[in-house]
């Protein structure tokens, strides 16, 4: 089955992060990546850029509304993403857990429809 583990964060966190600890955090997300190679759960996954890039699109009664930014005011802000094939919800935590953003942030792990 397929899971995808959304990363979420304090985006302006990341401005008093030096750049030695920045190097240090994408090391341990390619650590991770290669980890779940391994296992043969990666399906996909990349960083987002940051919500002030995001534009919000919904439709009421017929008309199209574009607004910019994202769809509510939160703290933690979806900073990118993986998509995992595990055999079970308990194999999606348990590399969910193994996410650097886990140990800062959180990870929401939501199974995809399978149709």
């Amino acid at each position: 089955m397929e899971y995808l583990a959304l990363i979420y964060a304090d985006e302006n966190g990341r401005e008093s992060v030096s750049e030695e600890d920045m190097k240090k955090m994408y090391a341990a997300y390619a650590a991770f990546g290669e980890e779940a190679q391994k296992r043969g759960a990666m399906r996909g996954g990349n960083e987002l850029q940051p919500t002030s890039t995001a534009t919000t699109v919904r439709v009421r009664n017929g008309e199209t509304m574009v607004t910019d930014g994202p769809f509510a005011e939160t703290k933690e802000t979806l900073g990118g993403y993986y998509l995992l094939e595990c055999d079970s919800l308990d194999d999606a935590v348990d590399l969910a857990a193994k996410i650097p953003g886990a140990r800062h942030g959180s990870i929401e792990v939501r199974p995809v429809v399978e149709r």
